[in-house]
């Protein structure tokens, strides 16, 4: 009987423990509450809202082609622009934006016909 007891005891704690191992224990692994991940992501929009705004001013770029994504301060340009000297340009202006960390300029030269 007191065999019994103690698979009965051990059963039952380790049904408790997978039952805890639920989704609540995949959020705290990432490390990053629900409002934290909204925060970013808010923050993460006006600075690509920022840097789109700041390249739109520039007479020098062409920015109807051109698409600014941002994630914590790493800026990412995608897109065709008419020559290579408004790649360096944008690149150089994102640079330049407060709250850019870094850019990765995938801009290309658009071609005839684009």
């Amino acid at each position: 009987m007191a065999i019994a007891w103690v698979v009965g005891v051990l059963i039952a704690g380790t049904s408790v423990s997978y039952a805890q191992g639920g989704s609540g224990s995949d959020s705290m692994a990432s490390g990053k509450s629900a409002s934290q991940t909204a925060t970013s992501k808010s923050a993460d929009r006006a600075l690509q809202k920022r840097v789109r705004a700041v390249l739109a001013k520039d007479k020098h770029v062409t920015v109807s082609n051109i698409t600014v994504r941002a994630r914590a301060g790493a800026v990412t340009l995608q897109g065709t622009v008419p020559g290579q000297e408004e790649i360096e340009r944008a690149g150089d202006i994102a640079k330049g934006v407060t709250g850019v960390t870094s850019v990765n300029n995938l801009l290309t030269v658009r071609t005839a016909g684009q």
